[in-house]
């Protein structure tokens, strides 16, 4: 028997555009970042997410998703927590060159959590 990495849950905000590519993945990673894009921003909590798919994603893509994965913990501990805002608004900080490494990481399949229109 294998004894798996403890893993931490993340959240990632995303339009439709994103979430095709993240599909044609199989569900298992995150698509690379377009050259203004520097940064792969996951959140950690849910709420947070929400409000972002919600409220910016609907906006300017028509339809906004959230959704729910979990990473080896130990590699996360090289990305410190960003407060992005106030209190409970809080990212990791992914280099777009790091992503690669980043998904290599992720413990089963990227799911969509909540759907906006």
């Amino acid at each position: 028997m294998t004894d798996r990495p403890p893993t931490t849950t993340l959240w990632r905000p995303t339009g439709p555009e994103e979430l095709a590519l993240v599909r044609e993945s199989r569900w298992r990673a995150w698509p690379p970042r377009l050259p203004e894009q520097p940064i792969f921003y996951p959140v950690l909590n849910e709420d947070y997410a929400i409000r972002i798919a919600r409220d910016w994603n609907v906006k300017h893509d028509g339809a906004g998703f959230v959704t729910r994965f979990e990473v080896e913990t130990d590699f996360l501990s090289r990305y410190p927590v960003r407060q992005a805002g106030g209190e409970g608004i809080l990212e990791l900080w992914v280099p777009a060159e790091e992503l690669d490494e980043f998904n290599a990481h992720i413990s089963g399949r990227i799911r969509v959590v909540h759907e906006f229109r």
